[in-house]
């Protein structure tokens, strides 16, 4: 029995490149242990479930996934899909839609 023609390959790693040493980020997500601290990228992840990940360096308190929404990379504060401009823009067109509106 003898090994396949192609050996023992090490599959590539998927985790994509190593950002720089000096990248780091500042966790935003204000419940998070070290909300308001920067810390090292080790590296960055994509998954279907959570979008764009970040794989941190948390110093005594080991490594942590934070999803870019939760740092300083993410949206801005307000930035959601919902903010008040939104809201009233749709509260218009709903007004618009009445239908009692129309037989008046």
């Amino acid at each position: 029995m003898g090994f396949p023609p192609w050996g023992f390959r090490r599959i590539q790693h998927t985790a994509g490149a190593r950002p720089s040493a000096s990248d780091s980020l500042v966790v935003t997500h204000p419940f998070h242990p070290l909300a308001g601290m920067r810390v090292p990228i080790l590296f960055e992840r994509r998954y279907r479930s959570l979008g764009h990940v970040y794989i941190c360096d948390g110093g005594s308190l080991g490594t942590f996934t934070l999803p870019e929404d939760d740092t300083d990379r993410g949206r801005p504060a307000g930035g959601s899909a919902l903010d008040v401009e939104t809201l009233a823009e749709l509260a218009a067109v709903v007004r618009g839609l009445d239908p009692e509106k129309e037989r008046r």
